[in-house]
């Protein structure tokens, strides 16, 4: 199918509404600040234990299944330059109720995301400061996020720019450390190849149980193609960025684990699993690159990967209620920065009753997330299939059929091994959305779309 580079947004059915102010390299920085460079530093002794200590591995693995699942973000963005993401995707490729499904599990996932990256930085600072309630370090998080996204997109690109720098600032020295007191033989350390492969620790059930839980630090690459209605980098630029950026930080993601693995070789001796980096960090550089990467974990995730998983969920808002699928005020534009900022107060409040519920219950709280992802990019690759195969009769069936078809059965597979919980969790979610989907066509409440393109 032949496409124009610029295509009118009025060609899908919709007016311009938000502020085309992004460039490329704003796509891909959001993305990088949505995956967090150094999301491992939160969750690497878990990962380590469930690996057998593999934890490169998984990441690999865990990019890999990503890149085939970017490649359908890819094709289906430039096709659909519109906000919405998997909702849009899915509308359009398959039909109008796959598309509400697939943006109500899209949702589980990204409403649920800021609160906990919130919880998680609240809690590591009250830690710190234990005078400080954790009620006050939700409300400064949620605040300084809401009104950034609120004053315009443009703004939080120039935030994100400035949140990455110091992050790839703080990587680079854990990084230079590591290696310094991998050559120095610190805890026993030397190099090897074992946290890429384990040949008497190796087992694929075991890694790829690990890799669940892996892909969440790359949960995030999706959220690019939220902002297409606000790229003026033409159609190619949003899908060229979702693949950047995931190559990138999946590679971020092998060094800083690898090296860390390196510096503490026995992960069956971690005093807690949940702090293990931090442990490593201390062996490797002392008290100050411990309390370094803590700091850093804690402004990663509650300002900058909060800053734009609020700004993802509100276009998905933004996008389903100008379709009548959810209230119509969630699709108000501020007159003046061209934000969804109804929307984005929504969201900060959400987030603020979510976090105040699970505030003793971060793993509940987490465990829902990758199931609302996961199975939303299933969504995802059978619409490619069916929009360029089933409608448009497309004769490319490498890139619309066989990578697809590889991109839904190594998701699958992930989305098999995650624990009982989400999975039980989810189909809750999924039940009230179907029954929801009802609702809206009886009382005949959602829009009739022409979905051809």
């Amino acid at each position: 199918m032949a496409a124009k580079e610029n295509q009118p947004l009025s060609e899908t059915g919709y007016k311009q509404e938000l502020k085309r102010a992004l460039t490329f390299w704003d796509l891909m920085i959001y993305g990088l600040v949505f995956m967090v460079p150094i999301a491992p530093f939160g969750i690497y002794g878990i990962i380590a234990q469930g690996s057998n200590g593999m934890v490169a591995l998984a990441y690999l693995i865990g990019m890999v299944a990503m890149i085939f699942t970017a490649l359908s973000y890819a094709t289906m963005s430039e096709a659909f330059p519109i906000a919405g993401s998997v909702y849009s995707y899915a509308q359009r490729g398959i039909n109008d109720a796959a598309g509400f499904l697939a943006g109500w599990l899209i949702l589980l996932d990204y409403i649920f995301v800021p609160a906990l990256l919130y919880l998680v930085s609240a809690a590591a600072l009250h830690d710190i400061v234990p005078e400080i309630p954790l009620l006050v370090w939700l409300v400064f998080f949620i605040g300084i996020n809401t009104v950034i996204n609120v004053i315009g997109i443009e703004f939080t690109a120039k935030a994100n720019k400035i949140i990455i720098v110091l992050e790839l600032i703080v990587l680079a020295i854990f990084v230079g450390v590591g290696i310094y007191a991998v050559a120095q033989g610190v805890n026993g350390a030397e190099f090897t190849y074992k946290p890429l492969y384990d040949a008497d620790q190796f087992s694929l059930g075991l890694v790829m149980g690990a890799v669940s839980i892996a892909v969440l630090s790359f949960l995030g690459f999706d959220a690019i193609a939220t902002l297409a209605e606000e790229s003026k980098g033409g159609r190619k630029a949003v899908g060229n960025a979702i693949i950047v950026s995931l190559l990138v930080v999946g590679v971020l993601f092998i060094i800083q684990t690898w090296v860390a693995a390196l510096i503490w070789p026995d992960y069956t001796t971690f005093e807690n699993a949940d702090v293990a980096f931090y442990q490593i960090a201390e062996v490797a550089g002392g008290a100050w690159l411990k309390w370094l990467t803590i700091i850093a974990t804690a402004v990663a995730w509650g300002i900058a990967d909060a800053l734009v998983a609020q700004a993802a969920i509100s276009r998905v808002l933004y996008s389903m209620a100008r379709d009548r699928k959810l209230p119509k005020l969630l699709a108000k534009v501020h007159p003046k920065f061209q934000t969804p900022y109804i929307s984005t107060i929504i969201v900060a409040i959400i987030s603020l009753i979510v976090t105040s519920f699970f505030a003793n219950r971060i793993g509940e709280l987490a465990s829902v997330i990758n199931f609302g992802a996961l199975t939303a990019f299933l969504f995802l690759h059978v619409s490619v299939i069916i929009y360029f195969i089933g409608k448009k009769k497309s004769k490319n069936y490498f890139k619309h059929l066989v990578l697809p078809l590889i991109g839904f059965t190594i998701i699958a597979y992930v989305w098999w091994n995650l624990d009982a919980l989400s999975k039980q969790l989810g189909f809750i979610w999924l039940a009230i959305g179907i029954i929801y989907l009802l609702f809206l066509k009886w009382t005949k409440r959602d829009t009739k779309l022409n979905l051809e393109e």
